[in-house]
């Protein structure tokens, strides 16, 4: 083993094989990684981040510092905040899925942080261009420590102030999914620390006021910002890469999010920002990407996995040159392999036990039960194994239950305990909302839970997360606001995003100032916050959709770290009958056990009251001919404490539906006897009196019909 450069500064020992990446110990620091095919390991230090010489370049005896496929070496004299990178060499082999490159620096594959104090520009980093007849292409000769970002060495040091992870039942959750950068960017957010994960604690107060009980984060796992090389057309900036799908480093949360110093502060600030949520009484759920990474195809950057062990970490092709693209994103991560199996399973330990998260949703998660071939497991070992994990038993497990490769699972994801995106939930509320033809008796099902897709593997209802809007698609008002995606800012000539929406302008694209269709757009937005909020199922709101935040029609936002993707704040004041309807609406529901019940209906009366669980009418109150409903519908809940599993009865509810173009009278059920129907919901009313809170309730004069109006939805209780 030899040491270069400064030899009396450190102190050098074999080290240990765990745990992998860099640990803190009382003198020093312990290094360990994993490569099964590298020939040869140098570890490079460096003091400073900025710094591109290291300052000790040690040399791994494959006798000393090696046990089994692991690298490690013990380092006295080193401390936390020092930067570290390695060099790997080993076969250059394309042909045989080895890529092993020498001249390449690379990244601790458990690095905890990496040093962000500047702008990357890992396009010097390039792999080997398999078409140009010179090979040496590949092996660029110069130092690269100037292109590339760095590890840190992370202490564990941070006064959690007895801070546990929350661990709502999903049942009684309601998740709000935004992108740290974006809540608090604009300057109308009026925070101090915009952008940030101490933007992100400012913003609790209002997340208190809204209501929600978690807060589900878009990827927050270091990525490159650069790595998307187009001009907005529209204005002539750089175009970024906004949401981060594409990670580097599983262990490391994003430098630019941290407003404290990103060179380490960022663990730290991360830290603190999960636990003063925690302290709110508010849950923390990573969006996280374990199906590929930001290296691409065969002519991206080597920056970590590839320089480490290419044809282990990834799914090749039987040429092994190229790679597997289910991610559609140039890569696929091979998930079901032993030794990345364990990777990940040891990161979401990580961020649980370290980072006190209380949740992950794993995005294009089907790509996780996918094999060493590519293909579809029926069993994937690392989806059972997350599912059965002991330290993960409490945590929240959600998967987006497809790919870009084919795979749609949603309802029969395999593993367990899964909760899944429900995409069915989001398209046949808005096609039923839209005034599509024979979406009643669909309308019933989502509303019910969605027993067709979860009852028959022993799921429950919760296991359905529902939402109408995500980060992926139209917002909310956009929703009601365009029938056309408008995503010419992004500088594919409007090719990409998704081009059936399920939307409706409402008579004229966007903009408008015509009073009847800005009155239409409202009562829309509340027609569907309301499906959501009173369906059973955990219900999720994309951030912004309380004060309907727009994106001026473009569906696909990835690339705009701009006024188009960040939040603008002024719209809560304009739009405050939305924000204050749907704030209401999750009070509503939190207090009323009925719409969060954790079992699906049967229709069957099983606490001998005479009245089923649920009880379902046309408009003229007859039981429904499925085949012939049309845009109405009603349902009576029983809510008898046996019947929704809560400690003391709720009240009966009487929920009438009307997505036609025209007023429609409902024929109303008797309510319980020595009850009445009130009034508590109906959104075709002002702000006002849109929704009657506990206790202000209307009394019905006449009990037994009401008005439904066109597009809108009224909620009857007894009292």
């Amino acid at each position: 083993m030899a040491l270069i450069t400064n030899q009396s500064k450190y102190t050098i020992f074999p080290g240990e094989p765990l745990p992998f990446g860099a640990t803190v110990l009382n003198n020093g620091v312990n290094f360990a990684v994993f490569s099964r095919h590298a020939t040869s390991v140098t570890l490079l230090l460096f003091e400073r981040a900025e710094s591109n010489i290291p300052v000790a370049e040690l040399v791994l005896d494959p006798n000393q510092n090696k046990t089994g496929d692991v690298w490690h070496i013990r380092v006295e004299g080193v401390k936390e905040g020092i930067s570290y990178l390695y060099r790997v060499d080993g076969p250059y082999e394309p042909e045989k899925g080895h890529r092993f490159n020498r001249y390449k620096v690379l990244l601790d594959p458990f690095a905890k942080a990496l040093t962000a104090s500047y702008i990357w520009d890992l396009s010097k980093s390039r792999g080997y261009d398999w078409n140009s007849p010179d090979k040496d292409l590949s092996f660029s000769e110069y130092d690269d420590t100037d292109n590339m970002p760095k590890s840190i060495v992370i202490s564990n040091n941070f006064d959690w102030q007895d801070d546990r992870p929350l661990n709502f039942p999903l049942r009684h959750s309601i998740i709000y999914e935004t992108h740290v950068c974006g809540l608090t960017r604009h300057k109308s957010s009026g925070v101090k620390h915009p952008g940030t994960f101490k933007g992100v604690i400012e913003m609790i107060p209002y997340f208190k006021e809204l209501g929600i009980t978690s807060l589900e984060l878009l990827p927050i796992f270091e990525f490159d910002t650069n790595s998307v090389k187009r001009i907005n057309p529209l204005s002539d900036e750089l175009l970024e890469n906004y949401w981060g799908y594409d990670p580097i480093s599983f262990f490391a949360p994003k430098g630019r999010y941290s407003s404290s110093g990103n060179n380490g502060n960022q663990v730290n600030e991360f830290k603190g920002m999960v636990r003063e949520l925690h302290k709110a009484g508010i849950e923390v759920i990573l969006d996280v990407v374990f199906n590929h990474t930001g290296e691409g195809n065969e002519l991206g950057p080597t920056i970590s996995f590839r320089g480490w062990d290419n044809n282990l970490y990834y799914i090749l092709s039987e040429d092994k040159r190229f790679y597997r693209n289910y991610s559609g994103c140039g890569n696929t991560l091979n998930c079901n392999h032993p030794i990345v199996r364990s990777i990940i399973r040891s990161c979401l330990h990580y961020w649980v036990i370290d980072m006190h998260v209380d949740g992950f949703r794993f995005d294009l998660g089907s790509i996780l039960g996918r094999d060493q071939d590519g293909n579809l497991m029926e069993n994937p070992p690392i989806l059972e194994g997350i599912a059965e994990d002991p330290v993960l038993r409490n945590t929240k497990i959600i998967a987006e239950a497809w790919d870009a490769g084919g795979a749609y699972q949603v309802g029969s994801f395999p593993g367990g305990r899964w909760a899944e995106w429900n995409d069915r939930f989001r398209d046949d509320v808005r096609s039923f909302w839209r005034g599509d033809e024979g979406m009643v008796h669909v309308l019933a099902t989502r509303l019910t839970g969605s027993s067709d897709l979860f009852m028959g593997d022993g799921r429950k209802p919760f296991h359905s997360i529902n939402f109408i809007t995500s980060h992926d698609g139209f917002t909310l008002y956009d929703l009601v606001s365009y029938n056309k995606k408008h995503n010419e800012a992004n500088g594919e000539d409007n090719r990409d995003g998704e081009d059936n929406n399920l939307s409706d302008n409402h008579g004229k694209e966007g903009v408008s100032h015509n009073p009847e269709i800005l009155a239409l757009r409202l009562i829309q937005a509340k027609n569907l916050m309301a499906t959501l909020m009173l369906s059973l199922g955990t219900p999720m709101i994309l951030g912004g959709d309380e004060f309907l935040r727009t994106q001026g029609g473009n569906n696909n936002a990835y690339c705009q770290n701009n006024e188009i993707s960040w939040y603008n704040w002024d719209f809560k004041k304009e739009n405050i009958e939305n924000f204050s309807f749907l704030k209401k609406l999750i009070e509503f529901r939190k207090r009323h056990p009925a719409f969060h019940r954790p079992e699906f209906y049967l229709g069957k009366d099983s606490t001998f009251n005479a009245i089923p669980d649920i009880t379902w009418y046309d408009r003229e109150g007859n039981i429904p001919d499925w085949d012939c409903m049309d845009h109405c519908l009603a349902y009576r809940l029983d809510g008898t404490e046996a019947e929704v599993n809560a400690d003391k009865d709720d009240n009966d509810f009487y929920l009438m539906f009307n997505s036609s173009k025209n007023d429609q009278t409902f024929q109303i059920c008797s309510p319980p006897v020595g009850t009445s129907w009130f009034r508590a919901i109906d959104t075709a009313l002002s702000g006002k009196v849109d929704i009657l809170m506990f206790g202000k309730e209307e009394y019905l004069e006449k009990q037994g019909e009401y008005m439904v109006k066109a597009k809108s939805v009224v909620v009857l209780l007894s009292i």
